[in-house]
């Protein structure tokens, strides 16, 4: 069956936001959603790197954001970049979300270690042309990572600079002012047409086109403006695309064919990069996965409701994995229900309702001292490794609750 736009709602205003591994996207998004209209149904596309799908839960729920998020539709691509795996992917999700759920708005959160440019190419695609009205590219900077120069001078972070429209920075006010400045430099040099939003405390946006602060609304009011103006970023792509020779082709659309899923005591790594939404939803539990990918290696696990973790204990844990990158969860544990959402410089413990299982989500960058592109496997874990893990975290329940 060829992928066809011909059913779907026609026109819906979509927003990407991008941003490198742990810049902070879900709390821009939670800010995007809060704006949402009482009677309009908005749908939310989130790519996970990882295979437990956790992204979608850590988004605040109804109560914690008061989001009518009855009317928010979530779906998550796991297992691997959507913009770098292959289209169909993509395509599938969002023919699905926009046939099944119609909504009046699409917000696309790709992860962390997404190309941006493929990605827009893909959007800018002309069987996506009349189905979605692409709105301004949101890109998240965090000024922390900037302040560390094998971020800032890492081709894949920069990349994500290059093709914004809007740069919404955050977690910079550690940085001084000549460093601030310095930040707004570096910006200027990548994307001089890019318009800066300084996110916290500071009420104003710096447009690097005028190069004058405006100080006329908040930062918050001045995110959620983007959503209604289109991109410029995308715009230049769709021109330079119908300059290219026409060769257009269809692709079909072909039933997902699921990877077998082992347990937990297994050991089995995955090898191969297909993304597949809730790819462990069926999945007898407890289970465990791991593999490489881009210089990174990636570690989950889900558990039964039923073990309580020492919360104390599951935390010290975590933060003595070696050069981690990202953790993130939905665990059961002593102290009740917690989100965990830990980026080297942002560590975030929250509570939260039950829920049908725990997750836990690891990210390793190989090597802390070196640019991701630059590294070799300076860290490389074993099956043996993974197996201590797993004896690790079991030695962590406290009980059982049956």
């Amino acid at each position: 069956m060829a992928l066809t736009t011909s059913t779907m709602i026609q026109n819906i205003p979509c927003t990407l936001v991008t941003g490198f591994l742990g810049a902070g996207k879900t709390t821009v998004i939670n800010q995007l959603l809060s704006s949402k209209p009482a009677d309009e149904r908005w749908a939310l596309l989130i790519n996970e790197f990882g295979r437990i799908g956790i992204d979608g839960a850590l988004l605040a729920s109804a109560q914690e954001n008061n989001v009518d998020t009855g009317s928010i539709a979530i779906r998550e691509v796991s297992g691997g970049c959507i913009c770098c795996t292959s289209q169909l992917p993509l395509q599938i999700a969002i023919t699905r979300l926009l046939s099944d759920h119609r909504p009046q708005r699409l917000i696309i959160e790709p992860t962390g270690l997404a190309h941006p440019r493929e990605l827009i190419q893909q959007l800018s695609a002309p069987h996506w042309q009349t189905a979605l009205n692409m709105q301004a590219v949101i890109t998240v900077l965090s000024g922390g990572q900037w302040q560390q120069q094998k971020y800032r001078s890492h081709d894949g972070f920069q990349a994500h600079v290059r093709d914004a429209d809007v740069l919404v920075i955050n977690r910079y006010m550690q940085l001084s002012e000549n460093e601030r400045q310095a930040l707004q430099e570096w910006i200027t040099r990548l994307n001089p047409d890019v318009t800066t939003i300084w996110t916290e405390s500071e009420p104003h946006t710096v447009d690097d086109r005028s190069n004058k602060i405006t100080a006329l609304n908040t930062a918050s009011s001045m995110l959620i403006a983007q959503l209604t103006k289109p991109s410029h970023t995308i715009s230049r792509q769709r021109s330079a695309d119908k300059s290219q020779p026409n060769d257009e082709t269809r692709i079909s659309l072909q039933p997902l064919i699921r990877q077998p899923l082992t347990g937990l005591m297994s050991n089995q790594s995955i090898e191969n990069n297909e993304s597949h939404d809730d790819i462990a939803s069926d999945t007898e539990l407890p289970y465990r996965y791991h593999e490489q990918q881009q210089d990174m290696l990636l570690g989950g696990w889900r558990l039964p409701a039923h073990y309580v973790f020492n919360a104390d204990g599951l935390q010290e844990w975590l933060l003595k994995l070696p050069n981690w990158q990202r953790i993130k969860g939905m665990v059961h544990t002593s102290d009740g229900w917690l989100k965990i959402n830990f980026t080297p410089d942002s560590l975030t413990i929250t509570t939260t309702s039950a829920h049908i299982d725990s997750r836990l989500e690891v990210i390793l960058q190989t090597d802390n001292d070196l640019p991701i592109d630059n590294v070799r496997s300076t860290i490389s874990l074993s099956k043996d490794d993974w197996q201590a893990y797993d004896q690790q975290l079991m030695a962590l329940v406290l009980e059982d609750r049956l």
